[in-house]
């Protein structure tokens, strides 16, 4: 099938239960305004799922800061707790363990569904799983949403276009994926997901927004998820042999953990007849071994490299076109990657040295034994207990769907 011309978002009549057009139909949003709108979360009750992950956790911090009362739900799969102690003392923050695969019963204003695990050492873990939780943990979170009659945002991936023929990627790209090789559980999980999303905005008027997340790094990365950045940064604070898949000429876009966070946050504060999906990620591309010399190079590393076969699947390049962003958020990153390496250098330093304010008996865990213990959770039903700051009402009771 030939690629589509280029188009952005969905048309405002989409959201008075109209069908969304075919994709390629040309569509040009209103250009936002962000003067004034620094406190629009003021006082709102907002839900976060994977809330103690790398980025869920971010995400916390940020709307804390904005005035709102967060509710950090995540299982502990791939987040861990350290990434949230230090809010735990906040009065407007609640930590609450809770798997998404599971009904959940609450009452706030606004949801971000940022549940899923995203390295491929996680999903592919337990793949089955995986899908679980991109597929009922949208349903769960929408169901609540449509029930609560509240917007709902979608943390979707850059692995919706698969291995892409189009590049850069725009959002009008159906992409090239493969639906049974490994990546897949993760992949067409999210693409799924984000089917559910336009169908509940088509069939029952509900308030969305989607966003394409990119490669992001930064503090709060886990030491041991497989990602290129963390990779490479603690390989090369080690002084160990840093490991490149293929010849390194696979190229990456790699945008600052801030950056990607305001966003997202910039996205759900757009006019309801805005639902994306939009590319949130940084335009400036590198290849892997590009990546890996400026790692050694800001480290002072011995390291060298070393190259082994290119996992199945693995995309030849990734680059998002933002002009979609640029145009109808007033968004761009701003943080050069030396700049964001620099930062997440420092972390991992402190991290690795047993500087930094962590569980360090998690810390110390080899991968199997982590991958034991994420598993059993993952697997089974996590009870509903919780670490309190401040109670929260309970909200109306109804089943997801």
């Amino acid at each position: 099938m030939p690629a589509p011309r280029r188009t952005h978002g969905s048309p405002p009549d989409a959201l008075v239960g109209e069908s969304i057009p075919a994709q390629g139909v040309a569509y040009t949003p209103s250009v936002v305004s962000w003067r004034g709108k620094a406190q629009m979360f003021g006082g709102k009750r907002l839900l976060v799922t994977g809330g103690a992950g790398f980025l869920g956790s971010h995400l916390c911090e940020r709307l804390l800061d904005e005035g709102a009362e967060v509710l950090c739900v995540d299982n502990y799969f791939t987040g861990r707790r350290a990434n949230i102690a230090h809010l735990l003392s906040n009065p407007n923050f609640e930590a609450l363990r809770h798997d998404v695969t599971m009904p959940l019963f609450v009452e706030v204003d606004a949801i971000f569904n940022f549940a899923c695990p995203a390295s491929p050492v996680h999903y592919q873990f337990d793949p089955v799983a995986t899908t679980k939780v991109s597929v009922n943990g949208a349903i769960n979170m929408l169901g609540l949403a449509k029930r609560l009659k509240i917007p709902i945002l979608q943390a979707s991936t850059s692995e919706v276009y698969g291995d892409p023929a189009m590049h850069p990627q725009v959002e009008a790209y159906w992409g090239n994926v493969n639906p049974i090789g490994p990546r897949a559980c993760y992949d067409e999980g999210k693409r799924c997901a984000e089917t559910l999303f336009f169908d509940y905005h088509r069939q029952h008027r509900l308030g969305i927004k989607v966003m394409r997340i990119f490669n992001t790094y930064g503090p709060r990365m886990h030491p041991n998820d497989g990602r290129v950045v963390s990779n490479f940064i603690v390989q090369a604070l080690k002084n160990e042999a840093i490991s490149i898949y293929g010849d390194g000429s696979q190229t990456r876009s790699f945008c600052y953990v801030d950056d990607l966070i305001d966003g997202a946050v910039r996205l759900m504060q757009t006019p309801k007849d805005f639902t994306g999906p939009v590319n949130i990620g940084n335009p400036g591309e590198f290849t892997i071994l590009q990546l890996a010399e400026i790692v050694i190079e800001m480290t002072g590393s011995r390291s060298q490299i070393t190259r082994h076969p290119l996992p199945q699947d693995d995309p030849k390049q990734r680059c998002p076109d933002i002009s979609l962003a640029k145009q109808t958020l007033g968004w761009e990153p701003k943080v050069a990657l030396r700049d964001g390496l620099a930062k997440t250098i420092s972390y991992f330093e402190d991290l690795l040295s047993g500087g930094a304010q962590t569980d360090r008996r998690q810390q110390r865990l080899d991968v199997q034994e982590m991958h034991r213990q994420i598993g059993e959770s993952f697997r089974t039903s996590a009870p509903e207990g919780s670490i309190r700051a401040k109670p929260l009402r309970q909200a109306r009771r109804s089943v997801a769907g």
